[in-house]
């Protein structure tokens, strides 16, 4: 794992695990040294070593597909909570809690506001640090555009209106963009190709 982002109020660590190199992130607070993990995907023994050094709490879903929950059992198994989308959890093995849009989750003395973003599933959801440029978007939105909707579940159509919607009309220029694969992004870099994405169809 390795130190990706630091600010006066935040920490985030990344690790990449799985067979479709996924990101796994840590978000914690500076203050109080509470975290939150998103996207339990999978090497379990990584991460649960993430979890115990870096004070992780509980854990959210960015969404349901395979490659992102392989290591829920074994995260709930170890006692932290996982939540997940009622649109998407019935793709998980497990869950504790059920995620809502425009809800906040509390990590320390962090706010993390819930945006629901359905396209890429039913339930997809990212994730705003209030008060940082960190936005967690699972695999809604990657540099290049939006994610794949050609799975069981994926609507183009929506994943577009998700992406306009609910990031690019919320989010300023410099809001950084953290997917579920591949580097960062930001809002400013994504935006002016919107309309490019829709016309292309994918």
């Amino acid at each position: 794992m390795s130190l990706h982002y630091q600010d006066g109020l935040v920490d985030v660590h990344r690790v990449v695990v799985g067979p479709m190199d996924n990101n796994v992130y840590v978000v914690r607070c500076r203050r109080t040294g509470d975290a939150l993990m998103v996207d339990a995907a999978n090497e379990h023994e990584r991460l649960l070593e993430m979890c115990q050094t870096l004070g992780v709490r509980r854990v959210v879903e960015t969404h349901g597909h395979w490659d992102h929950i392989q290591a829920v059992p074994a995260i709930r198994d170890a006692g932290y909570d996982v939540a997940v989308t009622a649109a998407d959890a019935g793709m998980l093995p497990s869950y504790d809690e059920l995620l809502e849009d425009d809800s906040v989750i509390e990590v320390g003395e962090l706010t993390i506001a819930t945006i629901a973003t359905p396209g890429h599933t039913p339930g997809s959801m990212c994730f705003y640090v209030e008060g940082t440029p960190l936005l967690f978007t699972g695999d809604t939105l990657f540099p290049g555009g939006p994610g794949a909707t050609k799975f069981p579940g994926g609507d183009f159509p929506a994943i577009i209106r998700s992406i306009d919607e609910r990031i690019f009309s919320k989010f300023g220029s410099d809001t950084l963009v953290l997917p579920g694969h591949g580097a960062d992004t930001t809002v400013g870099s994504e935006r002016p190709h919107l309309q490019e994405w829709a016309d292309r169809g994918w």
